[in-house]
């Protein structure tokens, strides 16, 4: 099983302080499902910028794909980024577009006909629930539902990767199960997850995925798992 994401010695500073990210090495194999756990300020959602590309590390080699995208020149990078789906904790949706405009806009980016957009998007708003609302505004949704329009709108383009900061923090349990189980199937398709959640409950969702524990900046794999995910051959 080949490498999607590879970490060499990654370290990440903000200003002069101690390092919030320390000597992260791992690899995450192509294909497979992540939940990413660690308390509050332990540097989740750092790692998760940087598999995003909003971040670039302070030292260290970060390879995505096969590339090196530490040392990738900044006009590469938009149409790198469009090969990673992302979900935000605080959504990210555009105020003045429709729901189902918002859902649309990474199929309109990278450049899909206007006559293949709607099926996709009447299928996604489906999926997480809002099949009426597709001409509603985002400051008419209530968070849980700004929180499933962002999802959609992450999933909408069979992203290669799939990063999600806190998916299911502001949703009921059967909607959670529900988006677990869009991840799920997403992942069947060959993409890549990564979910960064407090919720320990949410593991036993996915009993194929795996887990990595952030601790004050530092990632634990007691498993080896990272290290030497199967079917490595290192």
């Amino acid at each position: 099983m080949a490498n999607i994401v590879q970490f060499e010695n990654v370290g990440l500073r903000y200003g002069e302080g101690q390092e919030t990210l320390a000597d992260l090495s791992f690899t995450l194999a192509s294909g497979s499902f992540y939940f990413l756990t660690g308390a509050s300020g332990a540097g989740k959602t750092s790692l998760l910028r940087l598999l995003y590309l909003a971040q670039r590390p302070t030292r260290g080699v970060i390879k995505l794909f096969g590339e090196d995208a530490v040392m990738m020149p900044r006009s590469r990078l938009p149409g790198f980024r469009r090969r990673i789906g992302v979900v935000f904790q605080d959504f990210r949706l555009v105020p003045h577009l429709s729901i189902a405009d918002n859902i649309a806009l990474p199929l309109r980016v990278a450049g899909v006909s206007e006559s293949d957009i709607a099926g996709p998007v009447t299928e996604m708003l489906a999926w997480v629930g809002l099949g009426e609302r597709g001409n509603a505004r985002p400051a008419t949704l209530s968070g849980g539902e700004q929180q499933r329009v962002a999802i959609a709108r992450a999933v909408i383009g069979r992203p290669e990767m799939l990063v999600a900061d806190e998916p299911t923090g502001n949703v009921d349990p059967d909607m959670a199960d529900r988006l677990l189980l869009l991840f799920d199937s997403l992942n069947r398709l060959g993409t890549t997850v990564v979910v960064a959640t407090h919720d320990l409950h949410l593991l036993s969702r996915i009993p194929s995925a795996r887990m990595m524990r952030l601790d004050k900046g530092r990632l634990h794999d007691p498993t080896g798992a990272l290290l030497h995910p199967p079917g490595d051959p290192t």
